[in-house]
């Protein structure tokens, strides 16, 4: 029985679909091959870091904690920095001590408007900001969902604002030019939800999904010049989280933010897309998901991850 001229087509363009349906799952596989090695060989032999000398780097919370040694440790490296705090006593201790060319301003994240006219005085007096750090705002309080306030919860929403307000600010010139390198510092207790600090984890959970989303706009856009990197960082090393606590503190340890800085920075300067301080909060909150929900409250139960109740 012949077929008709409809048939074959049909039978053709099948034909068709499943080639190149076969042809992408080929190249999907080799491809996911190729990256696991390769992701295999940087755990020996991590890229070359690339310099910073030159940038304009701006540092949101450059005052106090993490934030103070990353800005002196660009300083270093030879980048015109740009200090960001609402304490513009602490943010000009740090531009002085960084040295340099480095500027403080005083600005308050919180605040949409004074981060928009900040920015264009940034702009005007220093040049296009082509590396951007984030690591203030998150809200720190100690409660329950039960005992949270009005001013929790609006700290928590300011907190999670903040983020989509500064990209607002600087990411259409980094987009313009194709070219610039955005870092948000985002708590590790956000990993994994636990303990009492329902603000701050929902904040973090915020901005790490914020990155993930942000990343993939990127990518569909054809935006590969335009970097992200997500550092989750022990909370008592990011000075959000005094209460922070393990069992076994002296096994796993606790980072200064000297050396969470300096992590921080070699993961932007090898363009990691995520970085984790200490690096075994990361493993460890993957295991949370992966495992069976019994058996993650027993391993949280072993390591006494996260943070004490207040």
């Amino acid at each position: 029985m012949f077929l008709t001229v409809t048939g074959l087509q049909t039978m053709l363009h099948r034909l068709y679909s499943s080639l190149v349906l076969c042809y992408d799952t080929v190249h999907m596989v080799v491809g996911i091959i190729c990256s696991i090695i390769e992701s295999t060989i940087h755990i020996f032999k991590p890229p070359v870091a690339k310099s910073v000398k030159g940038e304009v780097a701006l540092v949101v919370g450059a005052g106090h904690g993490v934030g103070r040694e990353l800005a002196l440790q660009l300083a270093t490296l030879g980048a015109t920095v740009v200090c960001w705090d609402a304490d513009h006593g602490a943010g000009r201790e740090t531009a002085e001590a960084a040295g340099g060319e480095a500027r403080a301003y005083l600005c308050d994240v919180s605040d949409r408007e004074q981060i928009l006219q900040t920015a264009r005085l940034v702009q005007k007096e220093v040049g296009d900001v082509s590396i951007l750090i984030h690591c203030g705002g998150a809200p720190s309080r100690c409660r329950s969902l039960s005992e949270l306030t009005l001013e929790d919860t609006k700290a928590m929403s300011d907190s999670i604002f903040s983020y989509f307000w500064v990209l607002e600010a600087f990411l259409p010139r980094m987009r313009a030019a194709n070219r610039g390198h955005v870092a948000v510092l985002s708590s590790a207790a956000g990993l994994a939800g636990a303990g009492e600090r329902v603000a701050l984890r929902t904040a973090q959970f915020a901005a790490q999904g914020l990155v993930e989303s942000l990343a993939e706009e990127l990518r569909v856009s054809g935006l590969g010049g335009v970097r992200l990197t997500l550092a989750s960082v022990h909370p008592r090393a990011a000075a959000i989280d005094d209460a922070a606590s393990a069992r076994v503190p002296h096994f796993f340890g606790t980072p200064d933010p000297k050396e969470a800085a300096h992590q921080i920075l070699m993961a932007m300067r090898r363009n990691y897309s995520e970085v984790s301080v200490p690096h075994y909060l990361f493993y460890l909150a993957n295991m949370f998901r992966i495992l069976p929900p019994k058996a993650s409250r027993m391993l949280r139960e072993v390591l006494d991850v996260g943070v004490e109740a207040c």
